[in-house]
């Protein structure tokens, strides 16, 4: 028995589908896309953002400070002083890039540089981890240390992650979250008067469909844009771009086990691999021009 004009045993009609709420949800989609439409830097991709950079920027160094008011920060030593270098040099060779990309692709170079306050920590932890926030507050972990295992390598994953930064994935994930629970209420209104056991199964569908076909891909084409405009980071700052695959080739090798990459946020340790493999040549052009024959 269908859930359109269906009639129940006892005699009582159930009404189904209702099509105003996804009519309304279309035309706020549409009505979104083109006023909350921005061209990224880096890339020229489409995004859609509806948070301002200074916006971000408070919301970053509010989660920053939480995590480090709990967090076992490493104050003195070698690697703070490691990794406030290496973001430094990173950080400068931002704007080269970004002239680099307007020059050779016609990609925007409109940063807000004012909306970025960078900062550093080391956190203490056996955690195989990094994140830079909205706005730049960036935090390593002393578990990754021991796999980046050298300052090309951990170039590559503070490039990485200053990359999400400077793209405003932080922003566009908010602004797909929001989308999505704007759907989900939809289809929530449209299934209302379906019959209950079918109404569960429609929205399960929905919802595998928003996180599997909506979600997940465009988390891992974030990753994928951060590992390449993060190894142009790298190589402009004057590090070896060759250590990000054998980075990958480390991370392999830990042997955690993984979802199937459609199930996962983050591309499988060998198509990113193959994806910097892929990228090198452009990395290696960037590096010839703003180091010469300079070694890392």
């Amino acid at each position: 028995m269908g859930p359109f004009g269906n009639r129940s045993a006892g005699g009582q009609s159930r009404r189904g589908l209702k099509l105003w709420p996804i009519l309304l949800f279309g035309i706020y989609f549409a009505y979104y896309w083109f006023s909350h439409g921005n061209v990224a830097s880096y890339t020229g991709r489409k995004q859609l953002i509806e948070t301002t950079s200074r916006e971000e920027l408070a919301l970053g160094l509010q989660s920053y400070r939480e995590i480090l008011s709990q967090s076992d920060v490493v104050r003195d030593g070698d690697a703070p002083r490691q990794v406030r270098d290496i973001a430094q040099r990173l950080v400068q060779a931002a704007p080269k890039v970004e002239e680099y990309l307007a020059e050779t692709a016609g990609t925007p170079a409109d940063t807000d540089w004012s909306a970025f306050q960078w900062e550093t920590s080391v956190i203490r932890s056996e955690q195989v981890n990094a994140f830079c926030l909205p706005g730049g507050k960036i935090a390593v972990y002393t578990g990754i240390l021991p796999v980046a295992k050298n300052e090309d390598g951990l170039a590559a994953i503070m490039g990485h992650e200053i990359a999400h930064a400077l793209l405003r994935h932080g922003g566009e994930r908010m602004a797909q979250q929001k989308l999505v629970q704007f759907g989900a209420m939809a289809a929530s209104m449209s299934t209302g008067d379906m019959d209950p056991g079918q109404r569960q199964m429609v929205m399960a569908a929905i919802g595998a469909g928003a996180q599997y076909g909506v979600l997940l891909p465009f988390s891992r084409s974030h990753e994928s844009e951060a590992d390449r405009v993060g190894l142009l980071l790298a190589a402009a700052a004057c590090f070896n771009p060759e250590e990000a695959p054998r980075l990958w080739e480390r991370m392999a090798a830990l042997g955690s086990r993984k979802p199937p990459e459609f199930m996962s946020t983050h591309p499988a340790e060998g198509t990113r691999i193959g994806q910097l493999n892929g990228w090198m040549g452009e990395a290696k052009q960037v590096r010839q021009r703003f180091c010469g024959g300079a070694q890392g």
